[in-house]
C-alpha cells in the first residue's frame, strides 16, 4: 500500500506542476460548479425533449438523490479515509504547485465522483437518441477532474476512486430512472 501511495504522489507532482500561473483562472474555471450551469440547462432540455415533463420530474429527483449520495459518499469517505489532501501534506510542501487548496482531507474526489454520475447518467438517458454525447460529456468529466490535480487539491487516485463511484452511481440512478419511466408507460397503456 505504501508504494501505491507513494506513486499517486509522484504521479500527481508530475501533473500538478506541469500547470502555468497563465492558465490557472482557466482551471480554476473548470473547477468551479457555476460555469457549467449553462451545460445543465442543455442537458435539461435533452431531457425533456426525450421524455417530457411528467417523467422528466421522475429524472430529476433521480438526479437529486443520485448527486446528494454521491457528494454525501464522498464527505464520509473522506473523514473516514483521513488522506490529506496534497496541498495540505506535510510531506510534499515546498513541492506542490498550490494553486488553490480545500478542506483538511481529499480521499475521494465528490468533484470527479459527481461529474461521472452526471456522465453516466446521462449517457445512459440518451444514449438512443445522442450516440456522440458520452464521448463529450466522459471528457468533460474528466477534465473537471484533472483541473483538481492541476490546482492542488486531489491525488489522482482521489480521482480515479471518485470516478469510479460516480460511475456506478450514475449507472444505477439511470436504471433506476428508466425502471420507473417504463412501469409508468405500462401502467398508462
Amino acid at each position: 500500500m505504501h508504494e501505491i501511495i507513494q506513486e499517486d504522489q509522484q504521479a500527481f507532482l508530475y501533473l500538478n506542476n506541469l500547470g502555468s500561473q497563465p492558465f490557472d483562472q482557466l482551471w480554476i474555471m473548470v473547477s468551479a460548479t457555476w460555469i457549467w450551469v449553462p451545460l445543465y440547462v442543455i442537458f435539461l432540455y435533452l431531457l425533456y425533449k426525450e421524455y417530457r415533463v411528467r417523467n422528466l420530474i421522475f429524472i430529476l429527483i433521480f438526479i437529486a438523490l443520485g448527486v446528494t449520495v454521491s457528494d454525501q459518499l464522498a464527505g464520509i469517505f473522506k473523514t473516514g479515509i483521513a488522506r490529506l489532501r496534497p496541498c495540505h501534506d506535510p510531506t510534499l510542501e515546498g513541492l506542490v504547485r498550490e494553486v488553490k487548496c480545500g478542506g483538511q482531507f481529499g480521499f475521494y474526489s465528490s468533484h470527479a465522483s459527481n461529474t461521472f454520475f452526471i456522465a453516466t447518467l446521462m449517457s445512459i438517458l440518451l444514449r438512443k437518441t445522442h450516440k456522440y454525447l458520452p464521448y463529450l460529456l466522459f471528457f468533460w468529466a474528466a477534465m473537471v477532474s484533472y483541473s483538481r490535480i492541476y490546482l492542488g487539491v486531489h491525488f489522482p487516485m482521489d480521482l480515479i476512486m471518485g470516478a469510479l463511484m460516480g460511475f456506478f452511481l450514475g449507472g444505477f440512478f439511470a436504471t433506476l430512472s428508466l425502471k420507473v419511466i417504463y412501469k409508468r408507460a405500462k401502467t398508462n397503456s
